[in-house]
């Protein structure tokens, strides 16, 4: 919280328009725990960890935290602002599906699927300015800025950044200790546990975004955030190792074809009828539980 709210005021008060705000920073932020997360535990050569918790995240923002918001409430977002964006996370997904296939992403196939988020961002930035003419803003209305609070929201960013570095590595010594000592391999902590835990983010925007009856908010942010996880962190995490990322049994035979027909079950039936309905969010809810008794019932042993 520390770390989004001082980002979005920084940009705030240096003019740069809220459009861009919410299609970088706000996303970005959002996803810089899954990729810390990972990032480490590459680096660390726990490579289950690394792809259990990009992938389980996306997973858990579209089974867990994406069906509640469509459960509580209706979706009222338009085709036209999150298509291309449902399309880009299912080419991912799909690609990731593909390249995977033989126990591994090379760094050659990773830089293939950066050029995806790169595609996202291109998007992002040109429907948020054709946007702009809805909402037309006064220059004036920067937030008021002083020696006290460009001070107070620097500490703020240092301090949730660090947080989130803290946290992040936490996460990753303490779930891996965990897996050892329950015997629980750590593909599995990864894709529950690490990924709900890292999705946090995502889970207070979307109640946030309930009390406040603004589901295109929550969704939106669920579709970019997906984006983000697999198009840049598992990229990332095989451009440091600078070789291939190995991918266990779990993430090639459940994990991203769980993934697959998750996201699919509901951007699919949304693209087809121009907008979120509620059967969708029981839809992946109940979706998500099957994933999670399937992996436990071959997986867990």
């Amino acid at each position: 919280d520390l770390f989004v709210d001082a980002a979005s005021w920084i940009a705030e008060a240096s003019g740069i328009p809220k459009f861009i705000i919410g299609a970088t920073i706000v996303s970005f932020a959002t996803t810089l725990p899954e990729m810390l997360v990972s990032v480490f535990a590459a680096l660390e050569g726990n490579a289950d960890i690394a792809v259990g918790n990009a992938v389980g995240s996306v997973t858990a923002n579209t089974g867990l935290i994406m069906c509640l918001s469509l459960v509580c409430m209706t979706c009222l977002m338009e085709r036209r602002q999150f298509g291309v964006k449902a399309c880009l996370l299912l080419a991912a997904i799909l690609s990731l599906f593909g390249f995977t296939r033989d126990g591994r992403l090379s760094v050659a196939e990773g830089l293939l699927v950066l050029v995806i988020f790169a595609g996202f961002l291109a998007e992002s930035l040109i429907s948020a300015r054709r946007e702009q003419g809805t909402e037309r803003k006064a220059e004036g209305e920067r937030p008021a800025v002083s020696g006290k609070t460009v001070a107070g929201n620097i500490v703020k960013f240092v301090l949730g950044a660090a947080g989130i570095v803290l946290g992040a590595q936490l996460l990753i010594d303490n779930g891996s200790a965990i897996a050892a000592l329950l015997g629980v391999p750590d593909a599995i902590v990864a894709a529950t546990m690490i990924a709900v835990g890292t999705s946090l983010p995502e889970l207070v925007t979307t109640l946030t975004a309930i009390r406040k009856k603004e589901s295109s908010l929550s969704v939106g942010n669920i579709i970019g955030a997906n984006i983000m996880d697999l198009t840049l962190i598992l990229p990332l995490c095989s451009l440091i190792l600078g070789k291939p990322l190995p991918v266990q049994s779990q993430g090639m035979l459940l994990d991203i074809p769980a993934c697959l027909i998750i996201c699919a079950a509901v951007l699919v039936p949304a693209l087809w009828k121009g907008k979120f309905q509620r059967w969708m969010g029981f839809l992946a809810g109940g979706l998500y539980i099957v994933y999670l008794t399937v992996m436990f019932t071959c997986f867990g042993a």
